[in-house]
């Protein structure tokens, strides 16, 4: 016989299929197989003479990245692999040479892929003067701690050679830049003077003809810590209870805290757990024994990850 502890519960049964059933469709993932995603440019069998091609395709709500293949002059008789990479976004640039290309698209998630949609274009030789140069790195605005700079850009076809500018003045006299330098390679590197924002750019050159010049990128160059964290709460060596609520002052140009927690001898880290990256200005601390002593401590993080000087140590003692 059942006890009256045995009998079934209802409501529990209930909230067991139901959790079951969230859980599943949190882990199951739709399929891909029998979904088609379609190209949006370029367009099929169209020509154009700029050799800088923006890749854009659908999107679809259950695919996590989508792989786009290039190329040269087709899959049935393919002489050349262009690209084949996996994006997240919907659209990718690449820079081609003159020629005749096909290029594909499919969705993909973790278990399943779309079937492939394939389609033709062409691309014929144009002056130099009506192209522009695909910049590859550094990443736009971006922030380093590192003077020594590798600036990286994508090949266009009739150049022999490539000038790089820097400046701090947006070019607006091209008399006095940072940097007016030209080269036959991809790359180039170069050590910063000084801290501040730079603005670069390139064109490629040939004997009668320059290009455009490439789109603007950023970059800061700032090797100056950010100052000292001032520890807040809870006071130091005050009796406390747990969770134990760690807070600190906020610094200015700070995007990240390094917080520390260590055994009563400032030099053990108390869990492996620790240090901790945060981006707030507090945590909360739910580890150790009652009559325990524990030590903390905090540095603040900028943009171009320099670290500040750790805080003093402030210990506390849980109750």
């Amino acid at each position: 016989m059942f006890t009256e502890y045995m009998k079934p519960k209802p409501l529990y049964f209930l909230l067991l299929i139901a959790f079951t059933l969230v859980s599943c469709k949190e882990f199951i993932e739709t399929s891909l197989s029998n979904k088609k995603i379609y190209p949006l440019a370029p367009a099929d069998k169209t020509e154009m003479s700029y050799y800088q091609i923006t890749f854009w395709w659908e999107t679809h709500p259950d695919a996590l990245k989508y792989r786009l293949q290039v190329v040269s002059p087709s899959f049935n008789a393919t002489q050349k692999v262009i690209l084949d990479t996996l994006v997240k976004a919907d659209k990718f640039t690449y820079t081609l040479d003159p020629g005749n290309y096909e290029w594909r698209i499919r969705a993909e998630n973790g278990s399943s892929q779309t079937p492939f949609v394939t389609q033709s274009f062409i691309v014929h030789p144009a002056a130099l003067t009506d192209q522009a140069v695909q910049v590859s790195a550094p990443a736009n605005q971006l922030y380093t701690n590192n003077a020594l700079t590798q600036y990286e850009w994508l090949k266009l076809f009739g150049a022999t050679g490539y000038r790089l500018q820097l400046d701090k003045n947006n070019f607006s006299n091209e008399q006095n830049l940072i940097l007016n330098v030209t080269t036959d390679n991809l790359s180039y590197s170069y050590t910063l003077p000084s801290e501040g924002v730079y603005q670069m750019r390139v064109r490629a050159e040939n004997a009668t003809q320059n290009s455009k010049w490439s789109t603007v990128r950023t970059l800061t160059f700032d090797a100056t810590p950010p100052a000292q964290v001032n520890l807040s709460t809870p006071a130091n060596k005050a009796a406390v209870t747990k969770p134990v609520g760690l807070s600190w002052g906020a610094i200015t140009d700070a995007v990240q805290y390094e917080v520390a927690v260590y055994q009563s001898d400032s030099t053990t880290l108390y869990h492996s757990s620790y240090p901790q990256l945060l981006s707030t200005t507090n945590h909360s601390f739910n580890m150790g024994n009652s009559g325990e002593t524990l030590v903390w401590r905090v540095r603040a993080i900028d943009r171009a990850g320099n670290k500040g000087n750790w805080s003093s140590f402030y210990t506390f003692t849980i109750q």
